[in-house]
């Protein structure tokens, strides 16, 4: 059973009493009554072929509470697309498959880089933020969960456990974050998050000074959970970066518009296992290395905006403090490991811990260099400001594309039929 403390300035919502899941469901099928309930699946192509995404789809087929499912998807051709359609076809839900990569919506970021109001980076952060202006475009939900497909370990009570902080109408939370232990297969991972956004921030602390917006970043528990839900107003005026700081953005957009009591985490697994990205200690641009470049900027540009003064010594100190903290904390979780008959190769750890201890300061350098450097994609409501109809026209898009496909598959089902 998972203890009760609370720690930090936001909302732990633990997993006391392992409730039963329908009687979760039952709870939010009522809530669905009165406010709509949605989930956004973020998707590559790949992933319908893998093992994860195929039980996630067969775990969702039964939740009759959501009003909308919308999938963002990438790396897809038009053959592939159409496959899409019909992997996703089996969803009794209301759903739609925004083809990010087809030529409407293609259309629709062209027109928005002309403007400079495009995402300017390929990957998650673009899919999040095209998947949420379709959220506000369709007004179908009011409470929304996103979540990944490549999720190992799904269970359908995930979902539940994630949406129920904010679906519930006796709560007040615009934006709840899931967390879990990332404990798999007899080993602790998550090394990003334990590695380097935890002793990270408590460096900061130590170089930073006292600082209400890192006391609460430190309030989470698995800052990097790529699993959160919210109210649909709460769209309209977030800044996401679309780089690996997606998810520290996220929580940094939260921190800036809502106040702590408005937010809080939720335990939404007893264990968790989805994709690993590579270490990739010899190449800066590429899996774990880059995101904790991209994450230990997300912090800097934070600070910076609330007035923190960065110099190349700072950033050297910076670099000396996290390091050393890291060290203690593989100390940590060797002995966490151990008490627990569990694997953890030291090496291995501290050779991340040394990679992470450079991205740190290559991070502060890149940002000494370029500080005119702007990650974030711009708010909804300034794109509608710029194109008032750009919404109307993203959901267009999106309905053409789901038709005319769907049409053409069902055709040639027909025709193989009457062969």
């Amino acid at each position: 059973m998972a203890d009760f403390y609370q720690n930090g300035t936001v909302t732990t919502l633990h997993n006391l009493a392992q409730r039963k899941p329908q009687e979760l469901a039952d709870e939010l099928l009522e809530f669905s009554k009165t406010r709509s309930l949605g989930l956004i699946l973020l998707s590559l192509f790949s992933e319908l072929e893998g093992k994860a995404l195929p039980d996630i789809i067969e775990k969702i087929k039964g939740v009759k509470y959501l009003s909308e499912i919308v999938i963002g998807l990438d790396r897809a051709d038009a053959d592939e697309y159409r496959q899409a359609l019909s992997f996703f076809g089996e969803l009794p839900q209301h759903h739609r498959v925004l083809w990010n990569d087809g030529p409407r919506l293609q259309a629709i970021d062209k027109k928005l880089q002309a403007l400079g109001l495009a995402p300017k980076e390929l990957g998650k952060g673009r899919n999040v933020w095209y998947c949420m202006g379709y959220i506000l475009a369709s007004g179908k939900s009011e409470s929304i969960a996103l979540h990944d497909c490549d999720i190992l370990t799904y269970e359908r009570d995930l979902l539940d456990r994630l949406l129920y902080p904010v679906a519930n109408p006796m709560f007040n939370y615009k934006f709840a974050k899931g967390f879990y232990a990332r404990v798999a297969d007899g080993k602790i991972n998550g090394r990003v998050s334990r590695l380097l956004v935890t002793p990270l921030i408590k460096a900061l602390k130590k170089t930073v000074g006292h600082c209400d917006y890192l006391e609460y970043m430190d309030s989470f528990l698995y800052p990097l959970a790529g699993e959160f839900s919210f109210h649909r107003d709460v769209l309209s005026d977030i800044r996401i970066p679309s780089d690996w700081g997606l998810e520290i953005g996220v929580l940094s957009e939260m921190y800036r518009n809502y106040s702590p009591n408005r937010i809080c985490q939720v335990d939404i697994a007893s264990t968790y296992d989805h994709k690993h990205q590579d270490l990739s200690l010899d190449n800066p641009a590429a899996g774990l290395s880059k995101m904790s470049i991209d994450i230990s900027k997300a912090f800097i540009r934070k600070l910076a905006t609330q007035g923190e003064t960065f110099t190349a010594e700072k950033f050297r100190t910076l670099k000396a403090t996290y390091f050393r903290i890291a060290l203690d904390y593989v100390e940590t979780y060797r002995n966490d490991a151990m008490m627990n008959n569990l694997k953890l190769d030291t090496h291995c750890e501290e050779k991340a811990v040394e990679m992470f201890a450079q991205n740190i300061l290559t991070a502060g350098n890149t940002f000494l260099d370029y500080p005119m450097e702007t990650p974030f994609i711009p708010t909804w409501n300034r794109v509608v400001s710029a194109i008032p109809d750009i919404l109307s026209q993203l959901k267009e898009a999106v309905e053409l594309d789901n038709i005319e496909f769907s049409q053409a598959t069902l055709e040639s089902f027909r025709y193989d039929c009457a062969s």
